[in-house]
């Protein structure tokens, strides 16, 4: 009988999670996360599939974690390393399990991230930013923490490589940061994942912790509507939609001229907004692009990028550092948006309010939604949402042009 019980205990989880705490530290993490996700409505559909993720990966004996290969492929296989790239299909499932092929298939490949970016552009409105083109230089500032803590993290130890690709964070986008790292830094590309996908969530508690901190009362309630009656624009767009058509040919033409390497983000991007501007021609491609192939690839997404926090992979002192570095390039990045917009106030009639340069990241719209909410905090009928959006969406842009400079230089 005792021995009955003993194989039913060992059965189970409870020995191995008794055995090492460091489990119970990854569940708590997971049910943290799952709470910012449900409960708070912090953008559910990315945070709540990387907790479920974080969950089901932390469960000895479930092989539902991502096993990380090293610079070279090369992984632990029932005791024996071999090329994870070599190894074929049906064997990484049988012997690395779901999450493994998943991850190494359509992530580390660099097949999802573009993908993504499809969905992105789909479900993205270029007209605020075509609208109010002069704020779209705000998205290009807000790029400062990239570049700011790559240098700070080659000071600290990192490999360029692995700087740049830290660094990447500060753009606040997932695919990008995926992109960058599977070019720069495969073998981080789990931290810098979770790190970049769980900032994205986080954008309504960050930005207003830095714009507190950097904004005052009087600059927050800038009305954006009343500094246009004061100063009208004297530039009239006649035929916005021929413009909505012609915008993403011409900057997918211009940035593979000049940015070759970034042409897999933007391509995809400025392909999925032609085929929503287009109108009812195109109306089954923009269907698809933007509901089937995006929910589907956000949740293989979301699930495996999640399934590469496990215990051992994450409580370490270089995830760790991943982590805090990620934070500052967000934060920094937010920051730097914010000053470009108090530089500019200061030379012009025409005031901006720096909740503009705030939304210079990649996180669309969640970002302009946070600042317009801030925004009629101090005055209910000053509603920045439009404005913000074309910085907003320029930083996508930016963001995307930033990490295939990186992966010229660096890659």
């Amino acid at each position: 009988m005792e021995d009955i019980f003993a194989k039913l205990y060992d059965m189970t989880a409870f020995s191995n999670i008794i055995a090492d705490p460091s489990f119970l530290v990854m569940y708590a993490i997971a049910f943290i996360l799952l709470y910012l996700g449900i409960k708070k409505h912090y953008e559910p559909l990315l945070l709540v599939p990387i907790a479920f993720g974080v969950l089901i990966a932390n469960f000895p004996g479930g092989d539902m974690g991502v096993v990380q290969a090293d610079e070279n492929g090369m992984v632990m296989v029932g005791g024996v390393m071999k090329n994870i790239w070599e190894m074929p299909l049906h064997e990484i499932a049988h012997d690395l399990g779901l999450m493994n092929f998943i991850y190494y298939m359509l992530i580390k490949t660099g097949f999802l991230p573009p993908v993504i970016f499809m969905g992105v552009g789909a479900m993205t409105d270029f007209g605020p930013m075509l609208r109010n083109l002069r704020l779209s230089i705000f998205g290009a500032a807000a790029q400062l923490g990239i570049f700011t803590v790559l240098l700070c993290a080659v000071l600290m130890g990192f490999t360029p490589q692995e700087a740049g690709a830290l660094g990447i964070i500060g753009g606040a986008d997932g695919p990008t940061a995926i992109f960058t790292t599977i070019k720069l830094a495969p073998h981080l590309l789990g931290p810098i994942a979770i790190a970049a996908y769980s900032y994205m969530a986080l954008v309504p508690v960050i930005i207003p912790m830095v714009v507190k901190l950097f904004c005052t009362k009087k600059e927050l309630m800038i009305n954006m509507k009343e500094q246009e009656k004061l100063y009208p624009s004297k530039i009239e767009i006649k035929n916005l939609r021929v413009l909505k058509i012609i915008f993403p040919i011409a900057v997918t033409t211009v940035v593979a001229l000049f940015v070759p390497t970034a042409v897999p983000l933007i391509g995809m991007l400025m392909f999925g907004n032609l085929i929503k501007e287009i109108g009812s021609d195109t109306s089954r491609l923009f269907d698809a692009a933007a509901n089937s192939i995006m929910n589907a690839a956000t949740i293989f997404l979301g699930l495996s990028v999640g399934a590469t926090m496990t215990s051992e992979a994450f409580l370490n002192w270089t995830t760790i550092g991943i982590v805090i570095g990620g934070f500052l390039a967000f934060a920094l990045s937010i920051t730097g948006g914010i000053f470009f917009v108090k530089l500019f106030n200061l030379f012009s009639k025409k005031k901006i309010n720096p909740l503009i340069g705030a939304t210079g990241l990649s996180a669309v719209p969640m970002a302009s939604r946070v600042c317009n909410d801030i925004a009629t905090k101090y005055d209910p009928k000053n509603h920045v949402l439009n404005y913000c959006m074309s910085s907003n969406i320029s930083g996508v842009i930016g963001s995307a042009v930033a990490a295939g400079v990186l992966i010229s230089f660096l890659g």
